[in-house]
């Protein structure tokens, strides 16, 4: 019989093709880890940009509103302001009321279009766009408040010229009995 106890120890064997097929992989792996990190980092600058272009978007589309809403409240009172003020049935002590209370209004139509101003025109307002963007939305936001109360305010005026004109067409009415 013949026994194979002896047990085969030697130097290890290494295929060099392999070898260097695997260190070309490694460096092609890194290049292509180098480039990956390089667009990673040109898409984080990409998501920044349109982050600020759509705050100047939120920013010019809160701008627009906001002058929709002044331009609304010039015509009520240009043109409602003045009907009532010239109805028969608005007594003149209630005149001055009237016109105060639609001044106050415009007057702080007019004080918010200032700040508006001076936050997209100065830059000693230090704001990020984000916050500049938050300021311009809170002044849209009252300012659409400002136009309903005005329109609640001319509604409730001519109601009240309404009521007084039935009024005065009841007490004028010949009885016939």
């Amino acid at each position: 019989m013949f026994t194979h106890d002896a047990i085969g120890q030697g130097m290890p064997v290494y295929d060099n093709t392999n070898f260097v097929s695997l260190t070309k992989s490694l460096v092609e792996s890194t290049k292509q880890t180098s480039q990956l990190l390089k667009t990673v980092q040109f898409l984080k600058i990409q998501k920044e940009n349109i982050d600020k272009v759509n705050n100047v978007i939120k920013q010019l589309k809160a701008v627009r509103e906001l002058t929709r809403n002044n331009q609304r409240l010039f015509e009520v009172v240009q043109v409602d302001l003045r009907e009532i003020l010239n109805s028969p049935y608005i007594k003149a002590d209630e005149v001055n009321r009237i016109s105060e209370s639609f001044n106050e209004i415009i007057e702080n139509s007019l004080d918010g279009l200032d700040y508006i101003e001076q936050i997209l025109s100065n830059n000693n307002l230090k704001m990020t766009d984000a916050e500049r963007a938050k300021v311009i939305k809170e002044k849209e936001l009252k300012s659409k408040e400002m136009v309903a109360e005005i329109e609640a305010k001319t509604r409730r005026y001519r109601e009240i010229i309404a009521f007084r004109e039935m009024q005065t067409i009841i007490n004028e009415r010949k009885a016939n009995y």
